[in-house]
Formats: C-alpha cells, sequence, structure tokens
C-alpha cells in the first residue's frame, strides 16, 4: 500500500494556494444535471472525488471534458436533454457527496434510483430529512435492494422544517425545488459557504432563491434552467487546515485563494493559541513562534466550527501547553481519530461526544491509520511534532480531499514522501 513517511521536527513555512471546495465542487457538478447544454465549473480542485464524481456524471448520460484556463483547472459538463436516471452502487459508494444527484434527477426526469452512498466512516448520516423534505414536495421516496428509489410526476412547492441544518437535505431539496411549480420554503436550512456558492450558481442558471445565506430559503420554480459558468468557492478546511498546521509546527504560513471570513472561528481559535494571525487580500497569514496554548473546541454548524477541522485542532492540542476539551455535535465517530494519535503518545480520552486532550511537549512516531480524510491530514500533523519517522496508511482518504498535499509540505519545508510498503508498520 502506499504510506506517507513524515519526518518530525520542521517549522512549516511559505505560502499555499487553495482552490476550490471538495465540499461545493462535487454539488456543483450535479447541479449541472438540471440544465441541458454546457456547464463549466472553475477553480476545479485536483482531487479523487471530483474524478468520481465525473464518472458517475458520465454514466448519467454526460459527457465531462477537463481544462486548464489561467493556471486554474476547470471542467465541463455537456448535459443531455434525457438522463439516465440510475446512479450505479460502484460509484456512489465511493463517497457520500454522491446522494446530491438524487434532487437534480428527481426535478429533471421525475424518477431517481441512487445507490445508499458510502464515504468516510465518521458515523451516522441519515437520510431521513432528504426524503422527508421531498416527500412533501410530492416525490414518493423508498429504499429497496441498497437503493434510494424516487419518483415524482408532479414536484410541488411546500413548506419544510429541517430539524437539524442538514448540509445535505438543505442541497437536495433547494435542488429539486428549482424546477417544481410553485414556492418551497425551507426553514433551518444549513448556512455553509458552500450552500450559498451553489445558491449563486442556481440563481446564474436562473432559479429564483430569495434568503441566500440565512437559515430561511425562499425557492420559486421556474420552467426551465440555463448552463452557465461558475467558479467554485474557496476550500475553507483546507485553509483551516494549514492554520493548524502553522500553529501545531511553530510556523509561519501564508494561505492564498481563501476567504478568511468563513474562518472567523477557527483563526480566532488559533490566535487564542498565542498565533499571529494576519487577515490579507486573498487569504490570511498564521506565525506561530512559540508552544501553543490549549484552547476548547465545540463543533456546530457554520457559523460554528467546522467538524471537519476537529481532527487537526487535537493534532495541535496534542502539543499545547494546558488541557482541552473537545465536544463534538456532528459525527460520533469522529473521535476514532483519537485511537490513532493515542498511538503517538498523544494524551487523549474520550467520554461518548467528549475528548479531553492533555497537552505534551512532543509525540513519538508510530505507525497509523487515516480512518477518514481528515483524520489523515491531522495524522500527518501530527507525525511533524513528533520525534522519529511516522508513517501514515490509507493515505486514499488524504487524496480524495487535498490536492498534491505531500508536495505542498514539502514546499513549507517538511520532510514527507509518498512511498510504496508491503509491510505497514514493518
Amino acid at each position: 500500500m502506499q504510506v506517507l513517511r513524515v519526518t518530525g521536527g520542521a517549522r512549516l513555512a511559505g505560502s499555499v494556494d487553495v482552490v476550490g471546495a471538495k465540499n461545493s465542487v462535487l454539488k456543483l457538478m450535479a447541479a449541472a444535471l438540471l440544465a441541458p447544454g454546457d456547464t463549466t465549473i472553475g477553480n476545479l480542485p485536483a482531487i479523487s472525488d471530483v474524478a468520481i464524481m465525473r464518472e458517475l456524471l458520465e454514466r448519467l448520460g454526460c459527457a465531462v471534458t477537463e481544462s486548464t484556463q489561467d493556471s486554474t483547472d476547470r471542467v465541463t459538463i455537456s448535459t443531455p436533454a434525457e438522463l439516465n436516471p440510475e446512479a450505479p452502487y460502484e460509484l456512489v459508494r465511493r463517497i457520500r457527496g454522491s446522494i446530491c444527484v438524487l434532487g437534480p434527477l428527481l426535478a429533471r426526469t421525475g424518477q431517481a434510483k441512487v445507490a445508499l452512498p458510502g464515504g468516510d466512516a465518521i458515523g451516522s448520516r441519515p437520510l431521513d430529512m432528504h426524503f422527508a423534505g421531498l416527500s412533501r414536495m410530492g416525490a414518493d421516496i423508498r429504499t429497496e435492494h441498497g437503493y434510494v428509489v424516487a419518483e415524482a410526476s408532479d414536484l410541488h412547492g411546500a413548506s419544510i422544517w429541517l430539524d437539524f441544518p442538514s448540509v445535505g437535505a438543505t442541497e437536495n431539496i433547494m435542488t429539486a425545488a428549482v424546477l417544481a411549480k410553485g414556492t418551497t420554503v425551507i426553514d433551518n436550512a444549513a448556512r455553509e459557504p458552500e450552500i450559498v456558492d451553489l445558491c449563486r450558481m442556481l440563481v446564474a442558471m436562473g432559479a429564483q432563491i430569495e434568503g441566500i445565506g440565512t437559515s430561511t430559503l425562499e425557492v420559486t420554480g421556474v420552467e426551465g434552467l440555463r448552463p452557465t459558468s461558475h467558479d467554485a468557492v474557496a476550500d475553507r478546511i483546507v485553509a483551516g487546515t494549514w492554520a493548524l498546521a502553522a500553529l501545531a509546527t511553530r510556523g509561519d504560513i501564508t494561505v492564498r485563494g481563501a476567504n478568511a471570513g468563513h474562518l472567523e472561528i477557527a483563526l480566532d481559535k488559533v490566535a487564542q493559541a498565542g498565533g499571529d494571525v494576519e487577515v490579507t487580500a486573498d487569504g490570511f497569514r498564521v506565525v506561530m513562534d512559540r508552544r501553543p496554548k490549549s484552547f476548547d473546541v465545540v463543533t456546530l454548524p457554520y457559523p460554528g466550527l467546522a467538524t471537519d477541522l476537529q481532527p487537526q485542532a487535537i493534532a495541535a492540542l496534542s502539543v499545547a501547553d494546558g488541557t482541552a476539551m473537545i465536544t463534538e455535535n456532528l459525527f460520533e465517530a469522529r473521535f476514532m481519530f483519537c485511537d490513532e494519535i493515542a498511538r503517538m503518545g498523544a494524551d487523549v480520552r474520550t467520554d461518548g461526544h467528549h475528548a479531553v486532550v492533555r497537552g505534551r511537549e512532543r509525540l513519538s512516531s508510530a505507525p497509523v491509520r487515516a480512518t477518514d480524510i481528515r483524520a489523515g491530514v491531522g495524522l500527518v500533523i501530527a507525525g511533524l511534532v513528533a520525534d522519529g519517522t511516522t508513517e501514515v496508511a490509507e493515505i486514499h482518504h488524504i487524496d480524495r480531499g487535498y490536492v498534491r498535499f505531500e508536495e505542498q509540505l514539502r514546499s513549507l519545508g517538511a520532510d514527507v514522501e509518498r512511498v510504496e510498503s508491503a509491510t505497514f508498520g514493518g
């Protein structure tokens, strides 16, 4: 298997560029299904999840081509007048974000057969709110033989209250509502920057959406949408990862292409820990020249601290001065990461959805495995502040969300290499 071999001791210094958000690009690609013709999405991250989504759209009947313009990767999706409404298991199981084709397929074809999704093993992420919302709009939805089967001869507007501001449910309901008859109101909608990004693309396609960026979205259906060209919002999770890596390694990293406003709480935590945070015109800079101070973490839906930054925060806190309390409110299995970083000497104790991290001067190298995308980069950060050389396995997870991660680390001064390891940990 391939592993990342990380030799600790380096202080990360330099600059990195952040491109489009994985959690937005996949949904933008799915939204292209709503309009026959050529839709182009720019600021594309060259990650494995995008390649899988490309395969999925091709199976649905689209032609997908990638290109580079002004040093920026782009994808053009040629959507046909008639789509294949079935999303097969062998693709959907590989990324959970593929469930986002459900709403567009239902809106365009009146039917959809989408395999129940896979993705990261970070806990239960039920689809009940997706189903309930679409059902209120007139869809008949059931699960059979591992597939979500949906049919709707006449989607109509409805008033929908989400029990939780689910990003996926908000996306699927909204992408179905843009072509439904009448007006759909989504209360307690997700407000993440990626939701705003999707809304803006849909509006550019001719959709009528009010309340963008708020917890109440009002979508008035239209007869049809047109293709468009849209650049994806910058990946705030990748940007936040670099901020926390600078904190952990006592580094100096300038992040370009990011929106610091999307990371207010995360950057405030970095400042609490003693980091010097400077917001720039196209991103931010984090400078840290001492051991970080501990800070507490509570993960919440946006604008709260993202759960996708929790493992990276724990990696930084594992070498901080003091004791921190971590409260995970979104995914109960996210603390699987703690078992791995504890193998490196981190003092982490978990109890339910809480964890206590007592910082140590330094960690010790060990063979560890990534259990999800963010756990993978969290373990790499831990390896950077450990004695000796750490091997991180299952790095296909990292490739799902980070562009040339080890190359960017090396450009910052890290000793990191991707190697084949027939006997991991041996």
